[in-house]
């Protein structure tokens, strides 16, 4: 199997780069899904993160209140 180095990587089009994404995750298949407990934390987490997304804030606002509290 020919590895393609970091600049052959960047050498490809957009659209090839996400055609070789593809081939990557269908080439994992099954056997390396996390097991169901881990799958379970995972949907777990996730759905917390949903959950708190009304309450998030940007980036620039966490930075300007960051700057209000700076000795």
């Amino acid at each position: 199997m020919k590895t393609l180095s970091r600049e052959e990587i960047a050498r490809l089009s957009p659209h090839e780069r996400l055609t070789l994404i593809g081939d990557l995750w269908d080439s994992l298949g099954d056997a390396t899904l996390p097991p169901p407990e881990q799958r379970a934390e995972l949907e777990r987490r996730l759905a917390n993160f949903d959950a708190d997304l009304p309450d998030a804030v940007t980036w620039e606002q966490l930075k300007a209140e960051l700057a209000t509290r700076a000795p």
